[in-house]
């Protein structure tokens, strides 16, 4: 094969992999390989002096949602790329810099005229986009009123983070391969409420325009802080050198390769200071050389044996895991890494133990599997459950045409991660340090089939601590947590049952009116010296204020399952209950029903004010309505739906500052 013909092989492989990426149909390749060829690419178009006419080194990579397009009142290009220190050195000039992280997500450009929120932009091809302004109430960080009744553009990031990732994958068909992939996928949905619930975050990286004159790029991030926005984190670098950049990029490093960053990054961004400075600049090819500058990290690879293809069984899906010879990455040593799903490995070409594999850690954090060097037999795709031993099927995505495996028994105890995620929650039996990653790692293992099972983990102690990511220490933190939670309240434990329409409220009420073990003899028609009540379980409960008829049959009907019943009869021997007094301490909130969103400052978590409020006559409800007095979020300036419900029916939005001023003081 000539230059030019692996030159056009290059730009045809690129361009599908690009448009699959920055439009959520899939990764069709990882960004190491992505970025192998791009640079592959590059050195071919020096040494020939020729670019074919679809070559990305020429163009922005372009997101194609569909909608009414808008043409950008100012380019949105991309920026120059390098991974040596010394090219960002020698691009400052001497000159100061900011520093900032390169956000793993998908630019989105907006726009304020008048103080309100005008139009959301996607980038698209850095001069046409898709106005997707309807679906700014879904994202995260867009205020929809700033202080500035000028003119004012921003671009930011729309991000989704890790944990969030990682959660709906799990919760799903588990076809995105990346929090990015995600975002982008999620910006092509046309249901608001669907969007939102895909927790997607936007984050303002550079202010583009505005009426007044700033001529510093640390003055007009304070004017988006000043304007109520979260920025990207900056640091200033006043004296630009070889030792000075190195030692701040390796700072930043650490934080990354240490996963202190809730939030994905690909790289580090430079700009100048002189935002006047930076407008001198003239444009090449598809960025403006003094805009800023992409520092993205070299990925260290390693060459190892695949030893065997573990098969993990979350809430929905059922993904293979490479089980490799370790190695040592980044200062780490490594031995697995997600497959995602079926496809991945027919994509990379998965074979059984002995196959040689390439491996990296992904932006420093995320070990993956990049290429498979030699193939040794055949990827065996087990018929049967990990965790329950029922039948598996092989399921195909309407929307990415990703193959996942699933478990085709719905009370598959991993199927049920969700209930126990809220059993060990702190809303529930307050089992601190098990998440629901640790959680899901012990149900495959096979020590978690019901709650019960969470109390003898200690009996699992050394297992644990052989873990990769535990270890001794974390072992011993887990079995304190459990025996702490031998202790609980009975309104937390009837709360971490998960029983279907029995809130915190219905608890607390249920509770007021009987002990734990009375509702237990009332639901399940006996009384405990075994004589039967003279009425259905039903209309004793229903009368309970707050209760009715729909919340009691729900209540019954669930321990009259007896595999529900023979789960808490199993349970209850490990425990010791405490039923909680419900007399108000006071009458400070007596009357007000209040929703608590979001984060708080002076309480240790929502449920200590909840807790307080309840003792002072209050009540705490989980959404707003009619009967909502107040809403207390810290952010009042928030967009999110509760925000808005309350807007809509005229309910009090107040802070806890504000809270603790009328109803503590």
């Amino acid at each position: 094969m000539d230059k030019l013909q692996r030159m056009r092989q290059l730009v045809d492989e690129l361009n599908t992999a690009s448009e699959a990426y920055y439009n959520g149909k899939g990764e069709l390749m990882t960004d190491f390989e992505w970025d192998a060829k791009f640079d592959e690419l590059k050195r071919l178009e020096q040494e020939t002096g020729q670019k074919l006419p679809e070559t990305p080194t020429a163009k922005v990579s372009e997101d194609n949602i569909t909608g009414q397009k808008e043409e950008h009142e100012f380019a949105t290009l991309s920026l120059a790329k390098t991974k040596e220190t010394a090219d960002l050195v020698k691009w400052a000039e001497g000159k100061p810099i900011w520093i900032s992280w390169k956000l793993d997500g998908l630019t989105l450009v907006v726009t304020y005229d008048g103080g309100k929120l005008s139009k959301i932009v996607t980038r698209g091809n850095g001069h046409v986009g898709t106005n997707i302004t309807h679906l700014g109430r879904a994202i995260n960080g867009i205020p929809p009123k700033i202080k500035d009744k000028g003119h004012v553009v921003i671009r930011g990031e729309a991000i989704i983070s890790y944990e969030d990732f990682e959660r709906f994958n799990m919760e799903n068909d588990g076809g995105f391969a990346n929090p990015r992939n995600l975002a982008s996928g999620s910006l092509t949905l046309k249901d608001v409420a669907e969007v939102a619930e895909r927790h997607i975050k936007w984050i303002p990286f550079t202010l583009v325009y505005c009426e007044q004159k700033l001529t510093s790029w640390g003055q007009r991030m304070q004017f988006l802080k000043d304007n109520g926005m979260n920025c990207v984190e900056h640091e200033l670098v006043s004296h630009p050198t070889i030792t000075e950049m190195q030692k701040v990029i390796d700072q930043w490093t650490l934080r990354v390769t240490g996963r202190k960053n809730p939030y994905p990054v690909d790289g580090l961004v430079i700009v100048y200071d002189d935002t006047e400075y930076a407008a001198t600049g003239s444009v090449t090819g598809h960025h403006a050389t003094r805009a800023g500058y992409a520092f993205k990290w070299q990925d260290e690879s390693a060459t190892t044996t695949l030893e065997d293809i573990e098969w993990s069984c979350a809430a929905s899906t059922i993904s293979p895991v490479a089980i490799f010879t370790p190695v040592e990455l980044e200062g780490t040593i490594v031995k697995r890494a997600s497959l995602c799903n079926i496809s991945e490995c027919e994509r990379l070409g998965i074979g059984s133990q002995g196959t040689s594999l390439e491996v990296i850690k992904a932006n420093k954090i995320i070990p993956k599997v990049i290429k498979v060097n030699k193939k040794i037999g055949e990827l065996d795709i087990p018929c049967h459950c990990p965790v329950c031993q029922s039948l598996t099927e092989v399921r195909v995505s309407p929307n990415s045409g990703t193959q996942t495996l699933h478990c085709t028994n719905d009370k598959c105890p991993a199927k049920q991660l969700k209930k126990f995620d809220r059993f060990v929650s702190k809303e529930g039996v307050n089992v601190d340090g098990i998440s629901e990653q640790t959680l899901s790692r012990f149900i495959n293992l096979g020590w978690i089939t019901e709650y019960a099972d969470i109390y003898s983990l200690p009996d699992h102690a050394e297992a644990i601590a052989q873990l990769e990511g535990f270890g001794q220490k974390s072992a011993a933190n887990i079995v304190n947590s459990v025996e702490q939670a031998r202790k609980v309240d009975a309104r937390r434990l009837l709360f971490a049952l998960s029983i279907p329409m029995i809130g915190q409220d219905v608890c607390k009420r249920l509770l007021a009116a009987y002990s734990l073990q009375e509702l237990i003899e009332i639901a399940t028609g006996h009384k405990n010296n075994g004589e039967l009540f003279s009425v259905q379980p039903e209309t004793i409960l229903e009368t309970i204020p707050g209760i009715g008829p729909e919340k009691a049959a729900s209540f019954v009907n669930w321990f009259k399952e007896p595999e529900n019943k023979g789960m808490v009869e199993r349970l209850l021997p490990k425990l010791t209950i405490e039923e909680t007094a419900t007399t108000p301490m006071g009458k400070r909130c007596d009357g007000q029903t209040f929703v608590v969103t979001g984060d708080v400052k002076h309480y240790k978590n929502r449920n200590e004010l909840k807790t307080y409020i309840e003792g002072q006559g209050g009540k705490v409800t989980g959404s707003v309505s009619k009967s909502t007095s107040f809403l207390i979020n810290n952010d009042v300036l928030s967009t999110s739906g509760k925000n808005q419900k309350a807007k809509q029916l005229n309910i009090p939005i107040i802070s806890e500052e504000d809270f603790i001023r009328r109803f503590v003081d």
